[in-house]
């Protein structure tokens, strides 16, 4: 194989990061489908109960707990959206007064602290599975591994998603934390 032939091939480097590019964009989509989702029956559920206990005085019972699980997981899920906007935590008059250099420092610090944090919430969301595997809702029984897998899920992607706005570069004021 001679130096042309090697120039053109993808190198391992190349081919991971776009093995990476693809595995966020499609976490992204999903998380956003699902959060749409999520959001849409948490909207149809309230609507339902209150033209059911308003109108009929016929109230579901236990639909209080199926609103909390909504409005919990969605929090979960959605997780990766909001690093992937680079919206948690904005410290713009900070990173503002540091040289080029030390923003740059900065920024690798924290997004290293970032992804670190949320792998240890994966271990720890799944340790506490692992330890709780029969726990339910008090009225309907949900499972509490729904909770804890859709913590961990977004703790998950939001790791992913720190470490690819590592590759990237942060955006110009926000850190995201």
């Amino acid at each position: 194989m001679d130096l042309a032939d090697r120039a053109h091939r993808p190198g391992a480097g190349r081919i991971v990061a776009g093995a990476v590019a693809a595995l966020a964009r499609l976490l992204v989509a999903a998380t956003g489908a699902v959060g749409v989702a999520l959001l849409l029956g948490l909207v149809a559920i309230l609507s339902a109960q209150i033209v059911l206990r308003d109108l009929f005085l016929a109230p579901i019972v236990g639909l209080e707990e199926v609103t909390r699980m909504l409005m919990i997981l969605m929090v979960w899920i959605a997780y990766p959206l909001v690093v992937q906007a680079g919206e948690n935590i904005v410290m713009a008059e900070l990173k503002a007064g540091l040289p080029a250099r030390l923003r740059r420092g900065a920024d690798l610090a924290i997004g290293l602290a970032c992804a670190a944090a949320a792998l240890v919430m994966v271990w720890a969301t799944w340790r506490a599975l692992a330890a709780n595997p029969r726990n339910m809702t008090p009225t309907l029984g949900i499972p509490f591994w729904i909770y804890l897998a859709s913590a961990a899920f977004g703790f998950a992607g939001a790791a992913l998603l720190h470490l690819r706005r590592l590759r990237q570069g942060q955006d110009a004021g926000s850190v995201a934390l």
